[in-house]
């Protein structure tokens, strides 16, 4: 079974599309799915390129218990078009300058984040806002209700989280 490709996408690939790659392999991994998936995060715009996840994004993975995962910003290219099923955007300007990079969406790869839950709409950006609480509901909702659609498109095997015996 070849894996699902997900691309979180955001301008600076250290805030929002960084913590939705935790979150969401965090949702993977205890769904006992990742197997099934390969994750990852980039950013539209060449200004970050090389840095880590922002200090907003590492503090409140931490302070709800999400794993930070090694990673350091990337530029999204052509080549991801082809590459991933999914290229998950948290703004209008993001969806903007993907749609750009990858030369068009002729697949309809191409997702705002939001478009998924039950009230579509952009992720503020916590390096303006500096409210990486609000970043952090906004992205749990959205890789949640992501995932609802990717199981109910039955492109998953959907089973139960494994447990290890004697470990509760």
């Amino acid at each position: 079974m070849e894996k699902i490709k997900v691309l979180f996408i955001c301008h600076g690939n250290i805030c929002r599309s960084t913590m939705s790659q935790f979150v969401f392999q965090d949702m993977i991994n205890k769904q006992g799915l990742t197997d099934q998936f390969y994750i990852d995060s980039a950013a539209t715009s060449r200004e970050e390129i090389g840095n880590g996840p922002h200090y907003g994004t590492v503090n409140k993975m931490r302070e709800v218990g999400i794993p930070v995962l090694p990673h350091r910003a990337v530029q999204m290219t052509k080549k991801d078009y082809e590459k991933y099923d999914y290229l998950i955007g948290m703004d209008e300007a993001n969806i903007r300058n993907m749609t750009r990079i990858a030369g068009g969406d002729p697949d309809g790869k191409i997702h705002m984040l939001l478009d998924f839950g039950k009230a579509p709409r952009a992720i503020a950006d916590p390096w303006y806002t500096g409210n990486f609480d609000v970043t952090y509901r906004d992205v749990k909702e959205g890789c949640e209700a992501l995932l609802v659609y990717i199981k109910q498109l039955s492109l998953i095997h959907i089973s139960e989280p494994t447990r290890r015996r004697g470990i509760s």
